[in-house]
């Protein structure tokens, strides 16, 4: 083995550089921090073949003193940070003084900058084997202006791993928008070989933060998502969250922030997913532009090179506090709100009718959903067989629009007694999902609304309330536990066993007994009375592997809903039973009363609007 020798600094920052400026794109996110950190308000973007031939990045920021310029392009030098209790709350994008360095090595890098309030620009750059700072006089107004060109020009290893220009920009791109929704209050430009790709404009008001929204995620996202702004315990998250039919096959609409910084997670991947995972179809991926803003000090950022992950300090009040802000909301969709949006575009629908958020309790027989020991035992009662379901409309009253009793006779015959119609000259405000006026091959109910037309999936609207309510009866009563005959040893880790006495109250709160019988054993005694035919022993592994990894852990109660979904399916009402009314408006009532009514437990929807105006165009009418 050779002699021990010092490396070079151009070597040392090359080496660096390996970590941190991976592709065109990784260098204009280093660069953007710098000036967003700045102060700046106006950033210029002009790239020429996606980034390797040239970067330019121009901003109106503080600007960099004469004296610091040589310091800027050298190696854990930096401004933001003083002493380690800065770094142990670090409230700026960037703090290790690598960046500059690491991508002069591998470029031809020049730096000019006007400090705030001078009079004089200064122009830096870095030469030769040991990278000695070159200083002249510039022309620059206030701010600063960093040139990166030839990028990996004398590492050709690296240029070789780059893609086509095409791909390369399309990083490059994303990186800009990221940063761009993360500082609605920066203007951004960026050009691409000479052509403006696009301009944002600082947003100053709600209005113009939506239209950023749009202009980077698309306007369908904007239109199909909820702004949320909740606060709790020193945790603050507001943004916009995608609703469960707006999903992607992808997860490539999801933009999460910690006190401005760009993050890509896997505790908050995992409460975003447990989130929805009652309303998402299988193998789709939500959608939301999300910003966390805590206190620096309980959230470590030097956890990664490029600063991707962070690490907060107590990461169970995080995940559970996302998880109940986003579960919430989506819960409190309701669709009122849905079709009042629908129903404005389609042309001056009247306002629509608040849903109570409480769970409907009139419309289906409530004896069928308080059996906990038929649940206990699961056995589905007798009563839930196809054609000997109680329906809804039983003691809910059904009243069409006013006027429309006509038109109900002449599609019924002579309406029901227990139609509930109201007189001709009465004024009936309209319910969101309307009145029910037929059903379509025993499968479809179609209503009427004050925006058009209302198609609702029987089967998989009655899927829903019956599983929500099924839901609600487990809470009300609680989880019955079943010892086992034959306790069950499972060998663990010593740090699995621990987890387990640290959070044996958490077990017994879910109908689950562990007893310690070593040092790497375990027994399992009780089990919840609904799981007993699941495996116990691997459900518990991968409990305990999930508290270790985010500490806190949805598998039990994930496997007792998937059995109660499969409960409701075999429950709801069946296609072609023929439901009168009373029957179809019942229905509807308990949709807009029960949470997550707008999809099924599969996460497929279970009604859709039609507006006029649509209708209008299927027909070509007004042109």
């Amino acid at each position: 083995m050779s002699r021990i020798q010092l490396l070079s600094p151009r070597l040392a920052n090359q080496i660096a550089a390996g970590e941190v400026v991976e592709r065109p794109a990784s260098v204009i996110k280093e660069l953007l921090e710098n000036s967003l950190d700045a102060g700046a308000r106006r950033i210029d973007i002009d790239v020429e073949q996606a980034g390797v031939k040239l970067l330019r990045v121009r901003d109106d920021g503080s600007g960099i003193e004469q004296d610091d310029l040589p310091l800027a392009l050298s190696r854990h030098a930096t401004s933001k940070i003083r002493d380690l209790d800065d770094l142990e709350r670090v409230a700026t994008l960037g703090f290790r003084g690598e960046a500059l360095a690491s991508v002069s090595s591998v470029s031809r890098l020049t730096l000019t900058s006007c400090p705030e309030g001078g009079d004089q620009a200064w122009q830096v750059e870095t030469e030769g084997r040991d990278m000695a700072p070159n200083i002249r006089p510039a022309a620059h107004p206030q701010g600063t202006t960093v040139e990166v060109r030839d990028l990996f020009f004398n590492t050709p290893a690296r240029r070789k791993f780059l893609r086509t220009e095409k791909t390369e920009f399309a990083h490059l791109e994303e990186v800009v928008k990221r940063l761009a929704l993360s500082r609605f209050d920066v203007g951004f430009n960026l050009r691409h070989n000479g052509r403006p790709v696009f301009g944002l404009p600082p947003a100053r008001t709600e209005q113009e933060a939506r239209r950023r929204v749009a202009t980077v995620c698309g306007p369908a996202f904007v239109e199909q998502s909820r702004f949320i702004d909740h606060e709790r315990s020193g945790l603050r998250l507001w943004g916009w969250v995608g609703l469960p039919t707006f999903s992607r096959s992808q997860a490539d609409l999801q933009y999460f922030f910690v006190n401005g910084r760009m993050i890509r997670d896997k505790l908050v991947v995992h409460a975003v997913r447990q989130a929805y995972r009652d309303v998402l179809f299988n193998g789709r991926h939500p959608t939301f532009v999300l910003f966390m803003e805590l206190d620096p000090a309980v959230v470590d950022v030097n956890v990664h090179p490029t600063k991707h992950e962070v690490r907060f300090r107590d990461g169970r009040m995080v995940h559970d506090f996302l998880f109940s802000t986003l579960y919430r909301a989506l819960a409190d969709q309701r669709p009122g709100d849905q079709s009042a949006g629908e129903g404005g575009e389609g042309g001056g629908a009247p306002a629509l009718n608040p849903v109570q958020a409480q769970p409907a309790v009139s419309g289906i027989d409530a004896g069928v959903f308080s059996g906990q020991q038929r649940m206990a035992l699961n056995e589905p009662p007798a009563r839930w067989e196809a054609g000997t379901m109680p329906l809804p409309g039983q003691q809910v009253q059904s009243r069409p629009p006013a006027g429309t009793g006509a038109a109900y006779a002449g599609l019924y015959g002579a309406p029901a007694a227990d139609a509930g119609l109201p007189d001709s000259g009465k004024d009936e405000a309209i319910p969101p999902l309307g009145y029910a006026v037929a059903q379509l091959h025993g499968v479809y109910i179609l209503s009427e609304n004050a925006a058009g037309l209302v198609v609702v999936d029987m089967h998989a609207a009655h899927e829903r309330i019956t599983y929500e309510r099924l839901k609600l009866a487990m809470d009300q009563e609680g989880l019955r536990s079943q010892p086992l005959l034959v306790p069950e040893t499972l060998a663990v880790s010593q740090r699995e066993a621990d987890c387990a006495d640290e959070h044996a109250d958490w077990f017994a709160r879910l109908g689950m007994s562990l007893q310690r019988m070593g040092p790497e054993s375990l027994a399992i005694r009780e089990v919840p009375a609904l799981l007993r035919q699941a495996d116990a022993g691997q459900l518990v592994r991968d409990v305990l592997s999930d508290l270790l990894e985010y500490g806190t852990s949805d598998r039990i109660q994930a496997h007792l809903n998937e059995l109660l979904a499969t409960m409701a399916c075999h429950g709801a009402v069946r296609a072609n039973r023929r439901l009168t009314l009373a029957e179809m408006n019942g229905l509807l009532r308990d949709m807009e009363q029960t949470e997550r009514s707008g999809q099924c437990n599969h996460g497929r929807p279970t009604w859709t609007q039609l507006s006029m105006a649509e209708l209008d165009k299927l027909f070509l009418r007004g042109r």
